[in-house]
């Protein structure tokens, strides 16, 4: 795993992260391509296909510019799998007694999932410094870390979930927002159908969206 200097001056290069769920192992060299294209530092590959851990290797393996996390981690053998897959970082929806102790082995990246202020607390005081909001818009959106950013101007965060291009600068222009995930950097018809050049495309728009002054 990576550090979390490196992690920081990834997102600080580029704070969209890519959050993409791959079917197909074959599509992990392309995409990791296209997304440097684009000027993507990072990406987010979910563990909700049986290829993701070969996506995870394969694209680990295209350029060391690139940082490859595993997100949905949900289990124990989830956190050990991703991590002998060769993951940067690790990226949980939430997290149980038994998740959090299971990452407590760890000292790489990881940026437990949290919905509310008692839960960004407790990861804080746990250690974690970066926290991912999910999911972002139904659980209160820009509007809900802003009010956090006073109270708990300690913490930061990624959201993720029904960030858009269109939402994305909202969030990123909050003290409080490292970087947002967003998934429509590479669609499923995308990939399947090998139109890298469009991912590169909105790659290239999602680097150059804005931060605050």
């Amino acid at each position: 795993m990576k550090t979390m200097t490196a992690f920081r001056a990834a997102i600080d290069k580029a704070p969209v992260v890519p959050v993409l769920t791959v079917h197909e192992a074959d599509h992990a060299e392309p995409l990791a391509e296209a997304l440097l294209r684009g000027g993507l530092s990072s990406v987010e590959i979910t563990l909700r296909t049986p290829a993701a851990l070969e996506v995870i290797r394969r694209m680990s393996h295209v350029d060391d510019r690139l940082l490859v996390g595993a997100g949905t981690i949900i289990s124990e053998g989830d956190v050990d799998a991703s991590l002998k897959a060769g993951a940067d970082f690790l990226v949980t929806p939430g997290t149980s007694p038994l998740l959090l102790e299971a990452l407590s082995n760890h000292d790489g990246v990881i940026l437990p999932g949290v919905s509310t202020a008692s839960e960004a607390m407790a990861r804080f005081d746990e250690g974690y410094g970066v926290l991912k909001f999910f999911p972002a818009e139904a659980a209160g959106g820009a509007k809900f870390l802003k009010a956090l950013s006073a109270p708990l101007p300690h913490v930061d965060f990624m959201p993720t979930g029904g960030v858009t291009p269109e939402n994305a600068a909202d969030y990123l222009a909050l003290p409080n927002v490292v970087a947002v995930g967003g998934s429509w950097i590479a669609t499923a018809d995308e990939m399947a159908s090998g139109d890298w050049q469009a991912v590169t495309d909105k790659s290239a728009a999602a680097a150059k969206l804005g931060r605050r002054a």
